[in-house]
């Protein structure tokens, strides 16, 4: 019953004009990236990030360090694309299985 009245109030809501979050803006990522991903050749070698980079995010801003400790800043522009600058410079797209095809020629998995 109260899961009931939980499903009433929040259509009562949107009826009402309250704003549903989407998720293609940014901010809803926020932590899913997070974490120790690994570079597959796809088809160009992992040079700048090595075997084994990490990712750290804090809303859209991200920090990634390469295995050797190089690190690039990057940001989230919208829910499935990225923008690296500094030593990394190269676009990341964000595919629905969760990987990251990069514009350097690699793709990332999460481990």
């Amino acid at each position: 019953m109260a899961a009931l009245c939980g499903l009433a109030m929040t259509a009562s809501a949107l009826a009402q004009g309250a704003a549903k979050p989407s998720a293609a803006e940014p901010g809803n990522m926020q932590n899913s990236l997070s974490g120790t991903w690994q570079c597959k050749p796809n088809p160009d070698p992992c040079n700048w990030s090595g075997a084994s980079p990490s990712i750290t995010q804090t809303g859209n801003a991200l920090q990634i360090k390469g295995a050797d400790g190089a690190t690039a800043d990057a940001m989230m522009t919208s829910a499935t694309t990225i923008s690296a600058g500094g030593t990394f410079n190269s676009f990341g797209i964000v595919r629905p299985d969760k990987s990251i095809d990069w514009s350097d020629g690699t793709k990332w998995s999460k481990k």
